[in-house]
């Protein structure tokens, strides 16, 4: 079967930050335009704009404490710690979205666990470890399990679980891990 053309493909999960950081960056690059474009008018000869001359001599004469200033200082603080709130936040990385149901997503814990679940159940194998990226899984087997087999029970599941871009699938095989007796 055939992958969808990227045309086609409906997006993943967003995260709750993009519009925030879309009107903060919208705003941003206004003024940042606005300010070139006077400079620009005012390299080339030009009269520097109106609005330039009443703000930089509103802030040589105003003094710092004043209410406007610190009003101005606090509204750029709390936009700051607004955006590193933002830079610090989680996304939606943890969700990898379904091929079969547009707009659903599975947690890549719950596909660990579910591949997890399916390669235990094979012989030899002692116990796994699987974790799941966004473009990776790595599944260390411990046990004297047949890597081929694994590979192919993890593959299988998920490809069972129809994942949009299922992850490279890493095998590894360790030694069971001896555990002393309980006293």
């Amino acid at each position: 079967m055939s992958e969808p053309s990227s045309a086609g493909r409906r997006p993943g999960p967003r995260s709750e930050r993009v519009r925030p950081a879309l009107v903060v960056g919208l705003l941003g690059l206004a003024v940042a335009g606005a300010l070139l474009y006077d400079a620009a008018a005012s390299w080339t000869g030009h009269r520097a704009g109106s609005w330039r001359s009443r703000a930089a001599h509103q802030l040589a004469t105003r003094p710092l404490d004043s209410g406007w200033v610190l009003a101005g200082a606090a509204v750029l603080a709390l936009l700051g710690c607004w955006l590193l709130v933002l830079a610090c936040a989680r996304g939606e990385r943890r969700w990898l979205p379904l091929r079969q149901h547009p707009g659903a997503v599975i947690d890549r814990v719950g596909v660990a666990a579910l591949v997890e679940t399916r390669v235990v159940g094979l012989p030899m194998v002692a116990a796994a470890r699987v974790r799941v990226r966004r473009r990776r899984a790595r599944v260390t087997v411990y046990g004297s399990a047949d890597l081929v087999q694994v590979r192919e029970a993890a593959a299988a599941e998920l490809a069972r679980i129809g994942l949009v871009r299922e992850p490279a699938l890493r095998v590894r095989g360790r030694p069971a891990r001896h555990r002393p007796p309980m006293h």
